[in-house]
């Protein structure tokens, strides 16, 4: 079902959970018990494939006094617990109430439930209500035992129930639902008292003496006096949001202090939301009831109009809420709940305020898992479970969608078998032979290229409203070797577009669909927008990334040459021994980091944020690009300060303790922020650790020896590295003297060329402020851009690289790169390396467990896992030599095969196993494309300075 049709005319199902039922039944006599239950997936390949895990599933075994039943596997716990239970009332003969209650039933019953509520026997139960019916009681004056419909609106979820019964309007109308209250209590004239102008009941006979005698010796020894920290929400927006202090005592009803604090008379004017945030808490919004209430003998009343309040529309209570709120707005965290009969309350400060802001955000509920609203950004890449820190997109676009009242979204895996023989290369020959792949392309494009390799997962989520509209579905093309895997990176891009369109929401429908369409997700106009209508009246929370900003620094930081790539850097390492190891991308780091909000002359700072041991991967986008580019530069046991672009308000105040300083700070208007952070670690990625185990020196630098072998032997004056990733063989070249007078590098990220141009940049101009240039190097260019496109001046190079990148990319993409380069660039030489998948083995025998491995995953030494879990496929010697044979062939190309790592003649090869290829036309190229790359940084030997 995609869409809903209209509102139900009233429940469908049995208004009792099979839970529920053997709760009645058996209460705590009956014990659930949850198991896992592993599935796995046979792939058909020993040796060479790893052996998949299944879907995690769950049975549930109940044991009750008479007997024990135990349900199927289901996906969710909570799935298996009823089934259980509902196999339990199948065995015990009992058959659920069904739902066939009429509306003269419903009214029945409502007025029953009233009746009971204003029992005796009520008073004394711990339920959320029953503390309303003691505190009125205890009212005094004419009040005295009167209890507000609002209240028993609120906290009775039977009373909901049945109100559903009577009518359908009743879930998003609250006032609805104290009509019919009102309504019932009338059929109770006889029993019930019902004050219009206090909109509350009582009981007409007074309650025994000694029974509120038993209550009250039997309440708890509050104070005197309770002071409560609550946030006011102004309607007018010209206004500032400010804490309050709500003073009550154990004599008086907590409602009537609310009350006076929005200037009202008494509790029986005030209405409250929902809960916000979690639905265990009791922070709520509290608000004025109309002025002007007229009670008609009818369910289709008054209480439809909900735009009669007057005053102005709160918006910023009506987005938290989900609810019409009209003029000022009490934000408090207390009430009465089910644990106890006391009155539970806690401080909700502006940082909580703040907080519940940021936790409707996608950005905001990941940087609050973290604890680090000013450090964390919402990753933009899902690489490993071990790696990831934080909710994982799945929990992240859950919360998300409870947050804003929307339905839980719904996942949908679907598992592919791969076709045979290296799929991706066969589909793209037929598809340039003009042969009709539209569907099956890209099926093949995402197989993992393996023979008789394993099932691959694709996933698609929808998301509905409350009413069953469909509002958004995401069905990308890409798969993945886990079905875990799909789930989560198909939640990131929903995640990462909801974060942009929240940032401009008041985008065109046209902006929106296109923008969407970028993510593979299409929207439903309407009905999102309905359902975000009220985000456009909001004041903007910038929770988007800091940057790095030219400030003053700590007097015992010394500054450090600006990068022309970044805005103005104003950095400082401390003089410190360091071990030499640096991040690179794929490294997860870990840092000791402080953020203070300070004044330009550091008078006066206050500390803001901080962690002792802040771990994240490099690369993948999940912190600030500022404490990325600095901590880039580091090494371990290093040190460094820096200042940041100063966020907004809001941001400040999320993290902020004691907001009223910092307050105080904000107004002088001369603050900046300032960062404080030391490298404590540095751990390489698995790949890397692996080679380095087994090799020396390491594979990485055999790879650049070897290319450095080939551009001796050919002379060459130009090289261009496709996928220069940031720099590592383009700096590896400025160590040795070679012919190259011309070096370019081409990729996608910009993160990664940023920091290939720093290291670039900084060795260059070492030498030639040395004079002793290890090189004739004149010229370097750094392009962004994708090596799949053709541009003009990529073309006719005398030497071409690709190391280690195509299996980075669908294997449809790593085929159409090889034609790309030979048909159209042209090089005279082109290596390309790739990792032998036969090989795996014998680096990961040699190679402990380590963080990266699924915990979840047992390990099994015979099954060879890819080397990096951003790899999409590992091509077998059989398989690379078929593939490059091929290229060269198309494209009058000889090639021939070596490697590095291992021995040619030994099992299994090399570890890294490399193609050469030379072109046979020795002709100029004639270039004729358009120029799609972008210049980011660009070197010449006669302005040094570029």
């Amino acid at each position: 079902m995609e869409t809903g049709k209209g509102q139900a005319s009233g429940p469908k199902k049995s208004p009792f959970t099979p839970k529920a039922i053997i709760h009645q039944r058996f209460g705590t006599k009956a014990c659930y018990k949850v198991e896992e239950v592993q599935e796995v997936v046979q792939n058909g390949c020993p040796g060479l494939v790893i052996p998949h895990k299944g879907p995690c599933l769950y049975r549930c075994s109940l044991q009750l006094p008479e007997f024990s039943v135990v349900s199927e596997a289901f996906k969710r716990k909570k799935d298996a617990e009823q089934s259980a239970a509902e196999k339990a009332i199948q065995k015990l003969g009992i058959q659920p109430k069904e739902d066939n209650l009429n509306v003269e039933q419903a009214w029945n019953e409502l007025a029953g439930r009233l009746s009971y509520l204003f029992s005796i026997e009520f008073l004394s139960a711990i339920h959320p209500l029953s503390g309303h019916f003691r505190a009125a009681l205890a009212r005094e004056g004419d009040l005295n035992g009167f209890v507000p419909v609002a209240a028993i609106a609120m906290f009775d979820a039977k009373i909901n129930s049945l109100c559903k019964y009577i009518s359908s309007e009743m879930e998003s109308n609250h006032l609805l639902v104290m009509s019919l209250i009102i309504e019932a209590a009338k059929r109770l004239a006889d029993a019930l008292f019902f004050s219009e102008e206090k909109l509350s009941l009582k009981r007409l006979t007074p309650h025994p003496p000694e029974i509120i005698q038993s209550l009250l010796k039997n309440e708890p020894n509050f104070p005197e006096s309770i002071s409560i920290e609550a946030v006011r929400i102004p309607s007018s927006t010209e206004k500032t949001v400010e804490s309050v202090i709500l003073n009550a005592s154990s004599g008086i009803y907590y409602l009537d202090v609310i009350a006076k604090e929005l200037g009202v008379k008494d509790a029986s004017k005030i209405l409250f939301s929902r809960n916000i945030g979690k639905a265990s808490s009791d922070t709520r919004l509290y608000f004025c009831a109309p002025e002007s209430i007229t009670i008609v003998p009818s369910s289709e009343l008054y209480m439809k109009q909900a735009s009669s309040f007057k005053g102005y529309v709160n918006t910023i209570a009506t987005y938290l809420s989900g609810q019409e709120i009209c003029g000022d707005a009490i934000l408090a965290s207390v009430g009465y709940t089910w644990k106890s009969t006391d009155l539970y309350y806690e401080d909700l400060s502006l940082r909580a305020y703040y907080r519940i802001h940021a936790n409707k955000i996608p950005s905001g509920i990941y940087k609050l898992s973290r604890e680090a609203i000013l450090a964390a950004e919402l990753p933009t890449a899902f690489t490993t479970r071990s790696n990831w820190r934080g909710s994982f997109p799945r929990d992240i676009l859950c919360t998300f969608c409870r947050q804003h009242r929307l339905s839980e979204p719904v996942f949908s895996s679907d598992s592919i078998e791969p076709l045979p023989d290296l799929p991706g290369r066969r589909r793209l020959r037929d598809t340039l032979s003009g042969g009709d792949e539209t569907n099956e392309g890209g099926l093949a494009a995402t197989a993992v290229a393996q023979e008789g390799c394993s099932l691959v997962y694709r996933c698609t989520v929808k998301i509905y409203s409350k009413c069953q509209d469909l509002i958004l579905l995401c069905s990308p093309k890409e798969s993945y070797k886990k079905q875990i895997d799909a789930v989560h990176n198909v939640a990131l891009k929903v995640l990462l577009w909801l974060d942009g369109f929240l940032d401009k929401v008041d985008m065109s429908v046209e902006e929106m669909t296109s923008s969407a369409k970028g993510f593979d997700i299409l929207i439903y106009p309407q009905q999102f927008v309905k359902e975000f209508s009220l985000c456009q009246f909001l004041p903007k929370y910038r929770w988007s990334s800091a940057t790095l900003a030219g400030s003053f620094l700590c007097p015992s930081y010394s500054n450090v040459q600006n990068n022309p790539l970044e805005d103005e850097v104003s950095s400082g390492m401390t003089p410190s021994i360091s071990s030499g190891m640096t991040p690179s991308s794929g490294s997860l780091v870990c840092v000791t980091y402080k953020i203070y909000l300070a004044t330009e002359r550091e008078c006066t700072k206050e500390h803001l944020e901080g962690s002792e041991e802040f771990e994240f991967e490099i690369g993948s986008g999940a912190v600030s690009p500022a404490l990325e580019a600095v901590v880039t530069q580091m090494s371990v046991d290093e040190s460094a300060c820096f200042t940041m672009e100063l966020p907004s308000k809001e941001i400040v105040l999320a993290v902020a303790r004691d907001s009223a300083n910092i307050l105080s700070l904000l107004s002088s208007g001369t603050c900046l922020v300032k960062c404080e952070v030391t490298l404590l670690r540095v751990t390489v990625p698995l790949e890397d650790r692996m080679e380095q185990a087994l090799f020396s020196p390491p594979l990485s630098k055999q790879r650049v020896e070897y290319a450095l072998q080939h551009i001796r032997e050919s002379c060459a004056a130009s090289l261009v590295d496709f996928g220069c990733g940031s720099g590592s063989l383009l700096e590896s070249l400025l160590a040795y003297q070679t012919s190259l007078e011309k070096i370019v590098g081409v990729d996608i990220s910009q993160r990664a060329l940023a920091r290939a141009a720093k290291i670039l940049h900084s060795k260059l101009n070492g030498n030639i402020e040395a004079e002793q240039p290890t090189n004739r190097v004149k010229s370097a260019i750094l392009y962004k851009g994708s090596i799949l496109t053709c541009d003009s001046r990529l073309c006719g190079y005398d030497i071409a690289t690709c190391l280690e990148v195509i299996e980075h990319m669908e294997e449809y993409d790593a085929c159409l790169f090889g034609d790309t380069v030979l048909s159209s660039f042209c090089p005279q030489i082109l290596i390309v390396s790739t990792p032998n998948y036969e090989y795996n083995v014998i680096l990961q025998k040699s190679t402990p467990q380590y963080q990266e491995e699924d915990p979840g995953e047992k390990s099994q030494q015979e099954s060879c896992k890819f080397r990096n879990h951003d790899h999409k496929f590992e091509w077998t010697r059989q398989q690379f030599c078929q593939w490059a044979s091929e290229l060269a062939l198309r494209h009058n190309y000889d090639v021939e095969f070596s490697g590095v790592g291992g021995e040619p003649n030994k099992e299994p090869g090399f570890a890294s196993q490399i193609a050469v290829f030379r072109r046979k036309d020795t002709s100029p190229v004639n270039a004729d494309f358009t120029e799609h790359c972008d210049v980011i940084w660009e070197w010449s030997s006669n302005n040094s300075t570029s």
